[in-house]
């Protein structure tokens, strides 16, 4: 794909959106299902400067939570900025305090040896990937280890709930469906570095590892995949030195280098006994996400969107985003894991690029599964919603011009017996009015049920999750999220 110039209308979800507001009743175009109750959040970057200096990377942006809440008829809006010290850094004090993705506060040579000696980098908490949650609690987060718990209905922050064992963890950790307790990844930097499997509880909120994976170079980690047996680790081959992180000078993501001499490595953990299979490599390549895993026989099935290399980093730079497209899409591939035999093979799924990839969680994770819903691209920007169908092997796409779709987040309809049996909610930017909209489409067919209207932009966000009915509409007379 060549190279596309910038559209002006998507360079707007790229802009910094400063007002904190509660809107009680969104304009409606269409009908919303009766069924269709709770709310929608979700988190990302919203401020892309710190006083006179800009933030580098679509990645570093100051969090912002939004809240979308459906039901009787209606959809109210709120959004607030996720409070906590490097908000307060960037929008009282105007200054990068703490190491984010590719931008760095100016430390001394002593700062960084300082660093090195704590056994790693040390981040603040605009925690802008994802919205999760766990018991009662939800949790905003992001790859550095500080998650900031927030109140549901008035975004408000409530703190640091738990400190992972290491010095960064995934955004995107699994469900234990016997137990409903957390289970991620994170990685130990220091004189003995580790890949750390570990599990949260909602009754202790206490981190308890399960397993440790030594490793010379960790590869840079966003998500892993889960089955019923196994937690999956794809190491891609970008790695990073600590030493060189703690040393450099550097912002965090510019001291990975890609290797792809090293190919790419499937680490399989046991659930139960920790145990470490020993690792099965293939082809380089480089994913932000994992889709889905399962067992299938003797092999494991794991689905994920790949790039062919990490140059997509590169591509996610904003000054490059706000002058040209990325024109690395993702493709969504298979990989045929086979322990005994100590082999994988790999294919691609589906023609269309697809990445944000969401599928029905609940109730296919760690199981066969058929369908999966993400953002596409065709000459520009992400800017279309592709429901893949991983059987047949086809997709279907909704469109609409000057209009550039975000994560479409899955929602079974509650008496649901089919797979596909539900809505997709989007945040859509429209490049035409310069505002967003929040779409919900028929997951089956991709037709549009509804729009609401909201009345400013909201810049380009990464992840978020809908939450049922126990979340009931704001009431009108709220003038505060």
């Amino acid at each position: 794909m060549a190279t596309a110039t910038a559209s002006a209308t998507y360079t707007k979800g790229f802009t910094s959106l400063e007002e904190e507001t509660v809107v009680d009743a969104l304009p409606i175009i269409g009908e919303l299902p009766r069924w269709l109750r709770g709310s929608l959040l979700r988190t990302g970057p919203a401020k892309f400067e710190a006083g006179s200096r800009q933030f580098n990377h679509w990645f570093d942006g100051l969090a912002m939570l939004h809240r979308f809440t459906l039901g009787d008829g209606r959809v109210s809006y709120g959004n607030r900025f996720l409070e906590g010290r490097t908000e307060r850094a960037v929008r009282q004090e105007g200054r990068i305090a703490y190491p984010e993705f590719a931008s760095d506060p100016c430390r001394s040579f002593f700062q960084r040896v300082q660093t090195l000696f704590k056994g790693g980098p040390e981040f603040g908490d605009s925690a802008n990937i994802n919205v999760v949650k766990l018991g009662e609690h939800f949790f905003s987060m992001t790859e550095a280890p500080i998650s900031v718990e927030f109140d549901p209905r008035t975004l408000q922050s409530a703190g640091v709930p738990y400190m992972p064992p290491g010095n960064l963890t995934t955004a995107h950790p699994h469900a234990d469906r016997h137990d409903g307790a957390m289970l991620n990844l994170a990685v130990k930097l220091g004189p003995r570095n580790e890949y750390r499997f570990y599990r949260v509880s909602p009754d202790t909120m206490t981190p308890e590892v399960v397993a440790r994976i030594p490793v010379k170079e960790p590869g840079y980690v966003h998500s892993f995949g889960l089955t019923e047996r196994w937690y999956v680790l794809a190491e891609f081959p970008w790695t990073v030195n600590p030493v060189r992180l703690a040393l450099s000078g550097r912002p965090y993501a510019e001291n990975y280098r890609w290797k792809p001499e090293l190919g790419t490595r499937f680490i399989l953990v046991n659930r139960i006994t920790g145990e470490v299979h020993q690792p099965l490599k293939t082809d380089a390549c480089f994913a932000f996400h994992h889709v889905n895993a399962y067992e299938d026989d003797d092999q494991l099935i794991v689905d994920a969107t790949v790039y062919q290399d990490a140059s997509v980093i590169e591509d996610l730079y904003l000054d490059r985003l706000r002058t040209r497209a990325p024109d690395h899409p993702a493709q969504l591939r298979r990989f045929h894991v086979r322990p005994d035999e100590g082999t994988i093979s790999h294919e691609r799924l589906i023609d269309a690029p697809i990445e944000l990839a969401q599928i029905s969680y609940a109730r296919h994770n760690e199981r066969p599964y058929r369908y999966a819903w993400g953002v596409g691209q065709a000459d520009s920007w992400l800017d279309r919603i592709v429901r893949a169908d991983v059987i047949a092997r086809t997709s279907t796409q909704w469109y609409e011009p000057d209009c550039w779709p975000g994560e479409p987040v899955f929602v079974a309809r509650p008496e649901a017996t089919e797979e596909d049996d539900g809505v997709l909610l989007s945040v859509v930017l429209d490049g035409r009015r310069n505002t967003s909209f929040l779409l919900i489409l028929d997951a089956t067919n991709l037709n549009e049920l509804a729009r609401a209207e909201v009345p400013h932009h909201i810049p380009f966000s990464f992840h978020g999750r809908f939450t049922a009915s126990q979340m009931a509409p704001t009431p009108a007379t709220a003038t505060t999220p």
